[in-house]
């Protein structure tokens, strides 16, 4: 995986974080992304490129059309293509449905469907003209499970999946593959908010009794981006500890 270039939004923290460490050990380029410049994504940054030097991130809101259009033509030009994406980024607003307003129900699908829709299409073009790419979307056990308050967050993840399986049949000619990974329950800053005794009845749906580490996650992540899953496409993988 030398000289691959691989653009992960949201990869300040969390899943998004270990998946830019674990490409970065093994030889891929990790463009990290985040909505604006802090002390801990600048601290990251200088991590990270004591793996992998050529490493940069790349400030800017998803949401915004124009700006993915600016940013990701600015980063083909500087590293000359983008031959992976990772569609990471995610927000979550719960709210029962009941008491749901509709910009809570519209910022989540903002975030979480139209920003992957604005980075596939700008990254999209490198990867067809290299007859070479990988897009991976981060949906989630949610996606078919649901959950209280997570009408909204439920059906954006949903989302992730009819886009993955369509597009994967359109740009498979161009040796691109498009895959959606679903994870359940991770150790990150997410999860912190839990009160322990949901926690509890949580861990219960899980045959492993616990939780999984965001670098269990990145490690499938690191598979996908490889020619090692060179005829997995258009697939969606659980990685959930056999939650239910």
């Amino acid at each position: 995986m030398i000289n691959k270039i691989a653009f992960i939004s949201g990869s300040t923290r969390g899943i998004g974080k270990a998946i830019a460490f674990e490409f970065a050990k093994n030889g891929i380029v990790p463009i990290l992304n985040g909505r604006k410049k802090t002390i801990s994504s600048e601290s990251l940054i200088k991590e990270i490129r004591k793996i992998s030097p050529q490493a940069t991130i790349s400030y800017f809101d998803i949401t915004d059309e124009n700006m993915v259009k600016k940013n990701i033509k600015l980063l083909i030009e500087k590293y000359g293509k983008l031959d992976i994406l990772v569609n990471n980024a995610g927000i979550l607003a719960n709210k029962m449905f009941i008491n749901m307003e509709f910009n809570e129900f519209e910022k989540v699908f903002e975030t979480n469907v139209y920003g992957a829709f604005f980075l596939t299409k700008s990254c999209l073009p490198s990867m067809i003209t290299n007859n070479w790419g990988r897009i991976i979307n981060m949906s989630s056990v949610m996606a078919y499970a649901g959950d209280y308050g997570q009408t909204n967050y439920s059906a954006s993840k949903a989302a992730l999946l009819g886009f993955t399986k369509t597009l994967a049949k359109e740009v498979a000619r161009y040796n691109v593959t498009v895959n959606a990974v679903c994870p359940g329950l991770v150790d990150t800053e997410i999860l912190a908010v839990v009160p322990e005794k949901y926690m509890a009845k949580l861990l219960e749906k899980i045959p492993m009794r616990r939780i999984a580490r965001a670098e269990e996650i990145a490690k499938l992540f690191l598979f996908l981006a490889s020619d090692n899953s060179s005829y997995i496409n258009g697939s969606i993988l659980d990685i959930n500890g056999g939650m239910h």
